[in-house]
């Protein structure tokens, strides 16, 4: 069934702030680059600019920048579990942001968690165009970014940031290969530390 509820956080959000949000939702729906699948496309539509807004969607909580959601296969094939919780908890990306939100003593639903491209590609671990994620982030993320702590995680999302003057602190991708679990979750829980005091 393809979903078509709010993310539960949104209904708490002041109306001005909800307003935004839906033309946020309304510029991911338009966004359509040649090679790549759409959450439309996928089953995963829904009045969010990601699924995963279904977890992590905080009015004024810490915003995550990842790269991407996911590859297309990979969300048809998981489209029962996205639907439901929009991330998949076996992934190394949410275990290991398991680990540094227990450390931080935060929860999901207290971030706000996006991508710096918007759409789906063809193949796992598929590379995506500099330009294509220049497109998206200047057409949805830069949006979702402005005036609030940003987190970037991993180099991508990162250069992404510093290409559209978006003040973050860069740690590695939750799902980066050659540390450990512990190393990249302390990294995150570390940031989130900061930028939770800072907002106090």
């Amino acid at each position: 069934m393809v979903p078509s509820l709010n993310p539960p956080w949104t209904r708490l959000w002041p109306e001005p702030d909800r307003a935004l949000y839906r033309k946020w939702v309304a510029r991911r729906r338009a966004l359509d680059l040649p090679g790549y699948a759409s959450f439309a496309d996928v089953g995963l539509d829904g009045e969010w600019t990601t699924p995963y807004h279904l977890a992590a969607c905080a009015h004024d909580g810490p915003v995550l920048v990842t790269y991407n959601y996911l590859d297309a296969p990979s969300a048809k094939r998981d489209r029962d579990v996205l639907s439901r919780l929009g991330y998949l908890p076996d992934m190394a990306f949410n275990r290991v942001l398991d680990l540094a939100l227990a450390q931080a003593e935060t929860m999901r639903a207290e971030l706000y968690v996006t991508h710096a491209f918007h759409m789906l590609p063809a193949t796992r671990s598929a590379a995506i165009a500099s330009k294509d994620v220049d497109t998206s982030f200047d057409i949805i993320g830069r949006h979702e970014c402005e005036g609030r702590r940003v987190i970037a995680l991993g180099e991508v999302a990162a250069r992404t940031c510093r290409r559209h003057n978006i003040a973050h602190r860069a740690v590695p991708h939750p799902s980066a290969r050659g540390t450990s679990f512990a190393n990249r979750a302390g990294l995150l829980a570390e940031a989130l530390r900061e930028l939770t005091c800072r907002s106090a």
